[in-house]
């Protein structure tokens, strides 16, 4: 069988000056590219050019129950009651999904949906005195419970959406993962670092995120397109997928990725580009570059590898995310086992 193809989530379109109107009509263009382009494995697009609203901060704040959060000069911020971006937050994730539901009557696949994880989310979201998240073990872990409360029933309202979904993805997004290991988030003055957070505390909340989706039903994956992607961390903590940059990829995480094929994980391979380059990767290219992967892993070609752009595509032009995710898929076709 062939590998599948998908995009991380992210596309081009919108504007935080727009009208509702020009912001639907963006969002719709990009579900049908998507739909189009993705037969197979169709994600919900974001479109964070819309505004705060639609970045990957707010959409994971649209996504966790019972806290509050409001748009400052500095970002966002926990507060007692939701403020109107937060409230905007959850309408635009609510209205898109109802804007796919549309596109996807007859749809019979797998379908994948992106939220911020935990400790992304602490790393860029203020406590309501000032100061990230990050700062306060008692903050971060109530962040990390609202998130996984909240997951469980965004996946039940996918999975009622998609009823054709023959499995759902959960793509947790962890950019900042390995910089929270590494204390690499400045504090709020900017003159500092917060401690790093250790192994077993960032697992711990990883955890609660993962048991969460898999109790309700979905697959929980990981995407980082960050350097010294902790692998091993993330399939202990129980991700049952692993999505990465392949231009990132170092040696020392081949092993750990050898491991996740092998374990019937799923795999997505970043390896086309996220913005147009000169000259244009073509499809051979492409899955030429996977197989010599695959060979050097001493791996076969399986179903479970998914062929994605490097990262979101929301800094391309419209034609060229269009062509990136169609040049992932005919790539993916190029893998058979």
């Amino acid at each position: 069988m062939s590998a599948l193809a998908t995009g991380i989530g992210s596309m081009p379109g919108g504007g935080a000056l727009a009208n509702e109107a020009d912001n639907a009509r963006d969002f719709g263009e990009a579900v049908r590219v998507v739909v189009g382009e993705l037969p197979d494995l169709v994600h919900l697009p974001e479109l964070p050019g819309r505004g705060a609203a639609a970045t990957m901060t707010g959409r994971g704040l649209a996504v966790v129950s019972g806290l509050g959060a409001d748009l400052q000069p500095a970002g966002w911020r926990l507060t007692d009651h939701s403020g109107i971006d937060h409230r905007r937050a959850r309408s635009l994730l609510s209205q898109d999904l109802d804007a796919i539901e549309e596109q996807v009557q007859d749809f019979t696949g797998v379908f994948k949906v992106q939220v911020a994880g935990p400790w992304t989310l602490a790393a860029t979201v203020e406590k309501p005195r000032g100061d990230k998240v990050l700062s306060d073990h008692g903050a971060r872990r109530e962040l990390a419970e609202a998130l996984a409360e909240g997951l469980r029933d965004h996946v039940a309202d996918v999975r009622r959406r998609v009823p054709g979904a023959t499995e759902i993805l959960v793509q947790v997004d962890e950019p900042a993962l390995p910089a929270v290991l590494a204390a690499q988030i400045p504090t709020a003055s900017g003159w500092g670092k917060h401690r790093a957070v250790h192994p077993p505390e960032a697992s711990g909340a990883l955890e609660q995120v993962m048991a969460a989706i898999a109790g309700a039903g979905a697959t929980p994956i990981v995407h980082c397109c960050a350097p010294d992607v902790p692998i091993a961390l993330l399939r202990g903590a129980g991700a049952r997928g692993i999505s990465i940059d392949l231009d990132l990829l170092v040696p020392g995480s081949y092993d750990a990725l050898a491991e996740a094929v092998d374990a019937g994980d799923r795999v997505l391979l970043g390896a086309v580009p996220s913005l147009a380059p000169n000259p244009r990767p073509t499809e051979g290219s492409v899955s030429e570059r996977l197989l010599r992967l695959l060979d050097m892993l001493g791996l076969e070609p399986t179903d479970r590898l998914v062929v994605t752009p490097s990262c979101g595509l929301a800094g391309a032009d419209p034609a060229w995310a269009r062509a990136a995710l169609e040049l992932s898929r005919k790539s993916a076709a190029n893998l058979t086992s």
